[in-house]
């Protein structure tokens, strides 16, 4: 099938033989794609290397054949999007998600949108931690493991914002005590439901809730972002 056109992102490349890349890319109406790019890195290459770097919004012409695309052409869109340190950071970890998270060619449009505003977000100087936590949650709705975040799943009463509960990733938020490990105040829950960023304390709420969603989806595993990104925090003047 010939795939002209198609609005895409590389979040992956890797040497392929002596002149060539595998690729993973995120399309916008074909989902993620494993790509061949064939003679980028040789010297006469029709196609350059520099023109796939990650984070720069792209059109791709593609050749799916089975499993894999051949990309047969390629334009930038507009200017590249430039995220310097943490920033970088934070968009790797995106894409390490998106490629550990979702299927190949299980299409999302509304993903891909939700990339581009984060790529964007990210490199307009936003809050990282809650750029991250609105992509994690649109990306987990997206592909049908989507957050319970207006009802307590043991009562089906509404979260209250003063009272505090434990997130079960099978069940949904569960009221508790307000001390021990794993507790969430209800108002963080509602921000994140309502896209309205919360508190430092509740930001930190969110990011360990989301990671315990994520590593269960991965069956236990860890991303390797997330220890590339604790010891830039770690390495910080005053950490």
């Amino acid at each position: 099938m010939r795939i002209e056109q198609q609005p895409s992102y590389v979040l992956h490349a890797r040497p392929y033989r002596e002149t060539s890349l595998l690729l993973e890319c995120l399309t916008r109406e074909h989902g993620r794609l494993g790509v061949v790019a064939r003679g980028v890195r040789g010297e006469k290459a029709r196609l350059r290397r520099a023109q796939l770097e990650p984070f720069q919004p792209l059109t791709m012409d593609l050749l799916l054949r089975g499993e894999m695309a051949t990309l047969t052409a390629v334009e930038t869109m507009g200017t590249s999007t430039r995220l310097p340190g943490d920033a970088g950071l934070a968009g790797l970890y995106l894409n390490e998600l998106v490629v550990r998270l979702t299927g190949r060619q299980d299409p999302y449009p509304s993903l891909f949108d939700a990339y581009a505003r984060t790529l964007a977000r990210l490199a307009a100087g936003e809050s990282l931690a809650w750029s991250l936590r609105r992509f994690e949650r649109d990306l987990l709705g997206t592909i049908g493991y989507g957050l319970q975040l207006q009802h307590d799943s043991d009562t089906g009463e509404a979260i209250e914002p003063d009272a505090t509960y434990r997130y079960m990733v099978e069940q949904g938020a569960v009221r508790c005590a307000a001390h021990g490990p794993q507790v969430l105040r209800g108002r963080d829950l509602l921000a994140l439901e309502r896209d309205e960023m919360p508190d430092a304390p509740g930001l930190k709420a969110l990011r360990d809730l989301i990671r315990e969603v994520i590593r269960f989806h991965l069956g236990g595993g860890e991303l390797r972002a997330w220890r590339v990104l604790a010891m830039a925090v770690s390495r910080r003047p005053g950490s």
